[in-house]
């Protein structure tokens, strides 16, 4: 299975209702949909030295007869969201990707936890009927994770480095001797509170995190 990719967009591309970028890696070009939102974003990227923008996303991978369809996402809460969505019945990727193009990630989960239908069918293509189910469906379990305040608190949301940034940290880090595993729940922890920054800033916060965590389990 395929979970997440970095490489250059070679290309943006619309089809109907869809939207996706080419993304490049190591030779091979993947067709990849991404909601409206995390598109514009795309959009906006400064090219890099090789006149192309990077891009590092989460995907899922979903198997059909009539082919594979690779969708990406910004951060993991965010995939994880658009699977606990499509898992409702009658609620289609399409759809899924529709609601999380219309709401950010916050809003979209307290919606859903305080069964806000109003605001549910706000999004194209989300009737009365279709935000009860998703709102019956999903209102309990994801209260259960999120909580159920006005503020819905979301773990890993906030965006990962990428490009040469994001390289030269972890292989500061793993030079360090620390695991894959490690060093990617560090830049998720960091990047949480991390203003735009350079390596320098990044390779100090993680370092700081992780000493942290394992003081914390000391």
């Amino acid at each position: 299975m395929i979970g997440w990719m970095e490489g250059e967009v070679r290309q943006l591309w619309q089809r109907g209702a869809r939207q996706g970028v080419l993304l490049v890696c190591h030779g091979i070009g993947y067709e990849v949909v991404l909601h409206q939102r995390f598109h514009s974003h795309v959009r906006g990227l400064p090219q890099q030295s090789d006149g192309f923008p990077q891009l590092a996303l989460f995907t899922h991978l979903q198997v059909r007869d009539d082919g594979w369809l690779l969708f990406g996402f910004e951060t993991d809460a965010e995939r994880e969201l658009f699977r606990e969505l499509v898992s409702v019945s009658g609620i289609g990727p399409q759809l899924a990707l529709g609601l999380l193009g219309f709401f950010p990630l916050p809003e979209l989960v307290q919606a859903l936890v305080q069964a806000d239908l109003k605001r549910l069918s706000q999004a194209p293509g989300v009737g009365r009927r279709s935000a009860e189910r998703l709102a019956v469906e999903l209102r309990r379990k994801l209260a259960e994770r999120f909580g159920q305040g006005e503020e819905v608190a979301l773990m890993d949301v906030a965006p990962l480095p990428t490009g040469a940034l994001r390289q030269d940290v972890e292989l500061t880090l793993t030079a360090l001797g620390y695991g894959p595993e490690e060093v990617h729940q560090a830049l998720a922890a960091v990047a949480m509170d991390q203003d735009a920054g350079n390596s320098d800033d990044w390779i100090r916060d993680c370092l700081r995190w992780l000493a942290c965590r394992q003081q914390g389990h000391g």
